[in-house]
């Protein structure tokens, strides 16, 4: 094997989505913004996201094994982006804010500015440093909206949005003096 330099500009040329992710545990709900999602299967239909250990959206699901995935479309505003990016669950509840249903697995989906849903059971969890890869299959799944889905492109470049560090996309911006 070759001792190749990794560019991580390579890695920012991936397409990735904006989704909430949400799960419940003791009667509380929580979600957080995720752009690490796919599906690995069709029969049965699975998932995989992955969650930042540190995020309280992580505990959720490690506890209930339960996780949904509101999948936002473009015209979700930076307000909603924000509450579910930017604020930690441990200090506001996320919900109280928005239009919500929960599901049969007890998680949350966002009602407003959403295109689709999807309820999933977790199946396995693997270790990946600072993150969870959670691969959990699809038990329920509905188009609720119409519209395009927001992207992490979207996102950044129309709507200008930031990335938290703790998210597998974060780049640390350089001083300013060095651009």
């Amino acid at each position: 094997m070759s001792n190749t330099q990794i560019d991580k500009g390579a890695l920012f040329t991936l397409g990735y989505g904006l989704y909430v992710v949400s799960s419940h545990r003791e009667g509380r709900l929580n979600g957080q913004i995720a752009n690490a999602v796919m599906q690995v299967t069709s029969t049965p239909p699975k998932i995989a996201v992955a969650i930042n250990k540190d995020n309280l959206t992580h505990e959720y699901i490690s506890h209930s094994s339960a996780l949904a995935i509101t999948i936002l479309s473009e015209s979700a505003p930076m307000k909603l982006i924000g509450l579910f990016g930017f604020r930690s669950g441990r200090d506001v509840d996320k919900f109280a804010e928005v239009s919500f249903e929960t599901l049969p697995s007890g998680c949350p989906f966002v009602k407003e500015h959403s295109l689709a849903y999807i309820d999933a059971q977790v199946e396995a969890a693997h270790d990946s440093g600072t993150h969870t890869i959670f691969i959990a299959r699809v038990i329920g799944a509905q188009i609720i909206g119409q519209g395009k889905p927001m992207s992490y492109a979207y996102y950044s470049q129309t709507l200008r949005g930031k990335t938290p560090p703790t998210a597998p996309t974060y780049k640390a911006q350089a001083p300013f003096g060095n651009r």
